[in-house]
């Protein structure tokens, strides 16, 4: 603790777990604004799938870059003042793309909003390693992914109205405002120290340590997976909807609405459900490898489902899909959070989201071209079954046994 800060009390645990849920609920609406945007501003711009898909990729171009950056900021100056800085920046880009007016012009402002959210999870989960005891990480990221998770429902439900009776360009106002004042309550925490829930450990491993765990590698090329078809799905379903399967933008909007509010309360429930099971003596092994299957299993039926069925099937193939999602986001940052441990998390998930966003440049552009070469969106879904495929191998066998990593012993 620092003499500015020493005077300061330690900001509650409920507070932060509250602001970074918050936090991401904000992320993932900024990050979704331009796919619910997508039927009225390639019209508008005259843009061509493959050019929407190259808007959408640049985010990610950035976004995974800061990555391990962040983690080495966070873990160096402050997860929460470093969280500060990022949430400025992408507030700005997102007010700003609303008065875009051309395809270069909204790239430049995609990759911006890129480096200011490539703060986001590094330093989040860095917090919440510290600050939240082992026993209740299951439901700290519950809420965390019930924010990012619940983001795009209401991004798509009140978006949706926005670009109905308004355009594509209040979306960015409203919610570019919406960021700014989230900045206001979490400079009270950049500024005091936190309520450490456990000793800091005595060793800090070095970043050769940390890339040298095989835990590190099934959890990041696992999430790629994961993140392949939750990015394919969350940007290109808009334009799916309206453009392949002829409904109206207001039921696009009212059907993402309930398949992300599914997504959102599942994960809440499922971290809720973690900390339960693991009190009454179940490995964190059979609970979190067994959501990562049932998400990579189930998710290639429903990938299937969402390309060959009628609205019905593809409404049911959606809904379960995103229930799946929802079951298998707590883990994502719990599996790192206990392998590295709070003096190593924020490296490791910096790590970890940059292997694993790759599929944000890869899976939104390739969409892109695709539809353009085919015609419609079967191959594309095709695609994103292959990828869960791969992505079960990753978890179950390639993520040893999920246990704290013996620092001193490594050394």
């Amino acid at each position: 603790m620092t003499a500015e800060t020493a005077g300061r009390a330690p900001t509650s645990q409920t507070r932060i777990v509250a602001l970074i849920t918050l936090a991401m609920f904000i992320n993932y609406i900024d990050r979704g604004n331009l796919a619910l945007a997508g039927p009225k501003l390639q019209e508008e711009l005259g843009l061509s799938a493959t050019q929407f898909g190259l808007l959408g990729s640049a985010f990610y171009y950035s976004y995974v870059l800061g990555m391990i950056p962040v983690g080495w900021l966070a873990e160096r100056f402050g997860a929460q003042k470093v969280l500060f800085v990022g949430a400025a920046i992408w507030a700005v880009a997102t007010l700003l793309t609303g008065f875009a007016s051309g395809f270069i012009v909204i790239l430049v402002l995609r990759v911006l909003l890129g480096f200011g959210e490539s703060a986001s999870f590094p330093c989040s989960s860095k917090i919440l390693a510290q600050v939240v005891p082992r026993e209740r990480l299951g439901v700290a990221n519950g809420f965390m992914s019930f924010g990012y998770l619940f983001g795009p429902a209401i991004g798509i439900a009140l978006g949706g109205v926005l670009l109905e009776n308004y355009g594509w360009r209040p979306i960015f106002y409203v919610f570019g405002v919406m960021s700014l004042l989230w900045l206001r309550p979490w400079s009270r925490v950049a500024v005091a120290p936190l309520p450490a829930a456990t000793p800091d450990a005595s060793i800090e491993p070095s970043f050769g340590q940390i890339l040298r765990q095989r835990g590190l590698w099934g959890a990041a090329l696992g999430l790629f997976s994961a993140n392949y078809g939750f990015y394919f799905v969350i940007f290109w379903l808009p334009t799916y909807l309206v453009k392949e399967r002829g409904i109206t933008i207001y039921d696009m909007a009212l059907m993402g609405f309930a398949a992300y509010a599914l997504n959102a309360l599942s994960a809440l429930s499922m971290g809720w459900l973690t900390d339960r099971w693991i009190a009454r003596g179940h490995g964190a092994d059979l609970i979190y490898k067994g959501a990562m299957a049932a998400l990579h299993i189930g998710g290639i039926g429903c990938m299937f489902g969402m390309a060959y069925l009628d609205m019905f099937g593809l409404t049911v193939a959606l809904f379960v899909f995103n229930v799946l999602l929802g079951v298998a986001s707590p883990g994502y940052y719990a599996v790192a959070q206990i392998i590295a441990g709070p003096q190593a998390t924020g490296r490791w998930v910096g790590v970890q989201n940059a292997i694993g966003n790759t599929a944000g440049f890869i899976a939104l552009p390739l969409t892109g071209l695709l539809i353009d070469r085919t015609g419609d969106y079967a191959a594309a879904f095709t695609v994103a079954a292959a990828v869960f495929a791969a992505g079960f191998i990753c978890w179950i066998w390639v993520l040893p046994r999920i246990a704290p990593a013996k620092w001193a012993e490594q050394a």
